[in-house]
């Protein structure tokens, strides 16, 4: 079953499909809730979609996957996307590989590869594009080059507090600790983010917002 929002792209990935002898697509579709009707309506062993479709033209082809792996989990997923972003693939494959492909559209001309990912998926196995492996790998790296990863697990448990708009009383009494321990491991936390020359107010806003976005990374 084929869910996309771009007419050509859709009839073109489709007659690509179907050049193959063993691959029929069994329904067409454009949007998150038409994927899902299809898929109680037609039974397909594999789903070949587009992350952004309607209708919010966000996530819905990984919220689709995510929902299937509940309702239909022998179902395979294959996801084609623009994108290379670890946070989509991340979300795509947490609650496991198996069954699941992420492809960048760049490839489906290949219709090789693409049907090599739907038999794949529809054998229970899984294929990640090289090219989202090497994006993962990088926001790896990048999140170990951190300064976030030299606080302690306590100082860490801070700072998130810190990211609640918590002052330092409020810290110390969701944590169980005095006011004084707090002061002292945020003064260690802005030592460690090198932020020890910056005004109070500055400190706070910049260590919070490191650490938001080694969260994120």
């Amino acid at each position: 079953m084929l869910a996309e929002d771009n007419y050509l792209v859709r009839e073109g990935v489709g007659k690509l499909i179907e050049s193959e002898p063993d691959l029929e697509v069994a329904a067409s579709c454009a949007d998150y809730d038409a994927l899902l009707e299809a898929v109680e309506a037609e039974r397909p062993d594999v789903v070949v979609t587009d992350i952004r479709m309607p209708p919010t033209g966000t996530d819905e082809g990984i919220r689709a996957a995510n929902e299937l792996r509940e309702s239909h989990p022998d179902l395979g997923v294959v996801v084609l996307s623009q994108y290379s972003e670890p946070a989509y693939t991340l979300d795509f494959l947490e609650k496991g590989s198996k069954g699941r492909a992420y492809l960048l559209k760049e490839r489906v001309s290949d219709i090789g590869q693409l049907a090599e990912a739907i038999r794949e998926v529809a054998r229970g196995g899984s294929v990640i594009d090289p090219m989202v492996v090497d994006a993962l790998v990088a926001a790896r790296s990048k999140a170990s080059d951190s300064p976030m990863r030299l606080l302690t697990p306590r100082e860490t448990e801070i700072l998130a507090e810190m990211a609640q708009g918590k002052n330092n009383a409020a810290v110390a009494a969701s944590l169980v600790l005095s006011e004084r321990a707090v002061e002292k491991h945020i003064n260690s936390i802005f030592s460690k983010l090198a932020l020890s020359q910056e005004p109070d107010v500055h400190r706070r806003v910049k260590a919070v917002l490191l650490f938001l976005a080694a969260k994120s990374a």
